[in-house]
């Protein structure tokens, strides 16, 4: 009977999951998919397995499901299609680590406990990761699980990367730079050597580019620099999130328009970036086929500030080898990758537009002194070989 890891990526309104099967140093894809439309009369499960085959069903009765059924779902799914599989772990995403954790550990309740004090630092997806966490140590009691954490590779950037010009008494709080995507990132640096071996021993900045945005500067595979701070909602424009502002903004809000701490955070989490500037939509395949002129600045807003933090990477990496692009809008999206290299020339870019277009992974032509490369991610597989290190 083959062991099988499965990973859960637990949002506000979904669950995604993995299945991956070890065959020896190897771990297989098995099945993934995805509980959506959480606590919404729309939920719906869809899955599809290695052969290729869809499975889909919605709740019979009509009605909505919460974070446990969907859990219960999954697992369900799972033992009826085992296929002589046994689950020996399961593997949760989990956004916020901390100072304390710069690596995988498994999980405890006095862990869990202990990452539920930094939910408000990553208030749209810390609770839901914890809750799954919580539900399947009721659900599974004896499968051990493992919380692997999107800060945690950060955690190799040098102090001066991490600070914030404030007074001590406050940073000495936990108030400093933590960095996000870091399961992304990783896995970018463990296949770079095989993909790119110059731009893994070099300066390469990944950009993780889908709903949710960041950049990374790795110097021989390690992350010295990162455009997400204190939060998710820093750095690059994102779907709905603000990215960068002046923190006089916030002031503003609160005093001349006298909103509260949570229609703040519902502001600069939920109604803002590429939704809030275009008055379109959040999805950058919408704004790309869209003639509407706000959806076209909200293409080009976000292009300027990519190519403006580009700069400031290189810039902390004292030059630039190579660029990434990855995630959703940066593995499918032919338009902005080209935006981001025309305003690249000056670091030596050339693209070959051809290999652009046709989704190549080198995208550069053979003159061009800065490499550009679009690399598909796969935090679930680096979930999962997280998760079997720990349990080993």
């Amino acid at each position: 009977m083959a062991d099988v890891i499965l990973v859960l990526n637990a949002g506000s309104s979904s669950i995604k999951f993995s299945a991956f099967e070890e065959q020896g140093d190897a771990l297989d894809l098995v099945v993934h998919g995805q509980v959506e439309g959480l606590y919404t009369s729309t939920a719906r499960f869809e899955a599809v397995d290695r052969h290729g085959e869809h499975h889909a069903s919605e709740p019979s009765d009509g009605g909505e499901l919460d974070h446990r059924q969907g859990l219960e779902i999954i697992g369900a799914f799972l033992s009826e299609h085992r296929e002589g599989h046994s689950l020996v772990a399961i593997g949760h995403r989990v956004v916020h680590g901390g100072q304390r954790f710069s690596g995988p550990v498994r999980v405890t309740p006095d862990l869990t406990d202990e990452l539920e004090k930094l939910t408000p630092l990553a208030p749209l997806h810390q609770p839901h990761n914890l809750k799954a966490l919580r539900i399947l140590g009721e659900l599974q009691p004896g499968v051990p699980q493992v919380a692997c954490f999107d800060t945690a590779f950060h955690r190799t950037q040098p102090e001066v990367a991490q600070a914030f010009a404030l007074p001590r008494s406050i940073t000495g709080l936990g108030v400093r730079r933590y960095g996000f995507h870091g399961l992304s990132y990783e896995y970018i640096a463990s296949v770079l050597p095989d993909v790119a071996p110059k731009a893994a021993s070099g300066r390469t900045v990944v950009a993780h580019l889908g709903n949710g945005a960041s950049m990374c500067a790795l110097v021989a595979g390690r992350s010295v620099a990162s455009t997400m701070g204190f939060t998710a909602v820093d750095g690059l424009p994102m779907g709905t999130r603000c990215g960068s502002l002046d923190p006089g903004v916030l002031l503003y809000l609160m005093e001349a328009l006298g909103m509260d701490a949570r229609a703040v955070e519902d502001l600069i989490y939920r109604r803002s970036g590429l939704l809030g500037v275009s008055g379109v939509s959040s999805d950058m395949r919408v704004l790309l086929a869209s003639d509407d002129p706000h959806a076209r600045f909200a293409i080009e807003l976000y292009i300027y500030r990519i190519s403006r933090e580009l700069g400031a990477l290189a810039a902390a990496m004292d030059g630039i080898d190579a660029l990434v692009f990855t995630a959703g809008i940066g593995e499918h999206a032919a338009a902005i990758r080209e935006g981001v290299m025309r305003h690249a020339a000056w670091l030596g870019a050339e693209l070959d537009a051809e290999a652009n277009r046709n989704g190549g992974a080198l995208i550069t032509t053979a003159s061009s002194r800065m490499s550009a490369w679009v690399i598909p991610t796969n935090e679930e597989l680096m979930i999962a070989r997280h998760t079997r290190e720990v349990l080993k």
